[in-house]
Order: C-alpha cells, then sequence, then structure tokens
C-alpha cells in the first residue's frame, strides 16, 4: 500500500513538534517509530530534503524536499533521514469529533 497523498477528511491539527534540523533530529525519529492510535501527521520540509521510509512489511518511501509535505498515516511505522541539511516539522491531525476516547 503506497504512502497517501493527502490526509483522511474529518481530521484537525491539533498540535505541531518543534523544528528539527540535521544535527538536532532525534535518534527516535531515525528509527522506526509510529503516531499513536487515531493520530496521523504531516511532515513539512522547510529546508534541505528527507527521506521518509515505510518499516517492513510496508515498503514505500518518498523524497520530500523543501516545501513539500509527506502524509504521516496512524500507527504505521515509519523513519525520516536528512539527505540534504534542513529543516523540518511535524503537524499532527485527530478526528474533529474529539469526544471519542
Amino acid at each position: 500500500m503506497p504512502i497517501p497523498d493527502r490526509l483522511p477528511a474529518g481530521v484537525e491539527a491539533y498540535a505541531r513538534s518543534p523544528e528539527f534540523n540535521s544535527e538536532s533530529l532525534p535518534a527516535k525519529l531515525q528509527a522506526g517509530h509510529a503516531t499513536k492510535p487515531g493520530t496521523w501527521g504531516l511532515l513539512h520540509v522547510l529546508e534541505g530534503a528527507l527521506l521518509y521510509r515505510l518499516e517492513p512489511p510496508r515498503t514505500d518511501e518518498r523524497l520530500v524536499k523543501a516545501g513539500e509535505t509527506v502524509v504521516i498515516e496512524s500507527e504505521v511505522p515509519h523513519r525520516v533521514q536528512f539527505v540534504e541539511p534542513g529543516r523540518m516539522f511535524v503537524e499532527f491531525y485527530r478526528r474533529a469529533d474529539r469526544s471519542r476516547s
């Protein structure tokens, strides 16, 4: 299954990570990790370029350059790695109906 091109309908932004650069990108983001259940992400590359790679059993990857974004699916293991020095952040989304637990 490929990386989706857009966030699902009915989600809204609720949080944002700090900006990270090539030197400050945490090791845990460079290793396999996933968002919490019900949480989606939109990774924004501000400068440079990074590789967004899904972890097995999924095998898709995408080169994301300055000014581009990539959708991070809920609970799908992935990793990121700068391939050109730069800056990035992740915007987090969840269903607009927050009454759900």
